[in-house]
């Protein structure tokens, strides 16, 4: 009976010391063995985003005459800044069918265009209908920061950066990161195309991370982070909380064995 007792001590034990979370569960961009260097080359840019319906656009036209494009800015957002309250208001509203309306030129399809495409559409319809060459006019498009959302094991919640360029740390580090439980090893990236969305996968604890087409976050995309085995399993996320664990569960197994030798 002590020999088997042993051995059951024993093969918890293990597995509860396996169960720890390491250094390896919980660093960010690890390099590989082997191929440390100085430097690395990566070769993965950021894919333009491609504006989606519902999106919110600020659209500013200007000229050498500002009174002649003052129906094209109404409110003045440019004064008033391009936050995404203001523009809810004030701004462009792609809508159902891909479409913004847009002073004058009425309804413009800009559905799967980059903000430069739409700058360059707005500025050539303007100079079709309604202006000419001399009138020098510049036009600037922009969304309002990009917006992503967050949930599991990391700061649940909706965010916005005002970048045009945010990578996947950045984005979780303004989240106030991964807990220690947080699988960083098959992060989920949920990403709206014009097709509906996609479910996107990426390991956060190697090198190889930074030269994912997905290492570069887009507008709306929801970052969800899964729970680690172990705090399924409800064991302990240090050593110390193992050491514990191990120290109750032998406590229960010791008592047990003395009650069953008595009877």
């Amino acid at each position: 009976m002590v020999k088997q007792l042993s051995l059951v001590i024993s093969l918890v034990i293990s597995i509860l010391c396996a169960s720890c979370i390491t250094n390896k569960d919980i660093v960010y961009l690890q390099e590989n063995t082997g191929k440390a260097a100085d430097s690395m080359q990566l070769y993965a840019l950021p894919k333009p985003y491609r504006v989606q319906t519902n999106d919110q656009l600020s659209i500013n036209v200007k000229a050498i005459d500002p009174e002649l494009v003052s129906i094209f800015n109404p409110t003045n957002i440019s004064s008033s800044g391009t936050s995404e309250q203001t523009l809810y208001f004030n701004g462009y509203t792609v809508d159902a069918h891909g479409d913004i309306e847009f002073p004058i030129l009425g309804k413009l399809h800009v559905l799967g265009y980059t903000t430069d495409e739409i700058e360059v559409l707005v500025k050539e319809e303007l100079l079709k209908q309604y202006f000419k060459e001399t009138a020098q006019l510049y036009v600037t498009v922009k969304l309002p920061g990009l917006n992503y959302t967050t949930l599991g094991e990391i700061g649940t919640g909706t965010h916005v950066i005002y970048k045009d360029r945010v990578n996947i740390i950045e984005a979780i580090a303004q989240a106030g990161d991964i807990s220690k439980a947080g699988n960083r090893k098959d992060v989920l990236i949920i990403r709206q195309y014009p097709d509906g969305q996609r479910i996107h996968h990426i390991d956060l604890t190697t090198i190889d991370a930074m030269a994912s087409e997905f290492y570069y976050i887009q507008n709306n995309d929801l970052i969800l982070v899964k729970p680690l085995v172990r705090k399924t399993l409800g064991v302990g996320q240090t050593p110390l909380q193992t050491l514990s664990t191990i120290v109750s569960l032998g406590s229960v197994l010791t008592g047990l064995y003395f009650l069953i030798k008595g009877l």
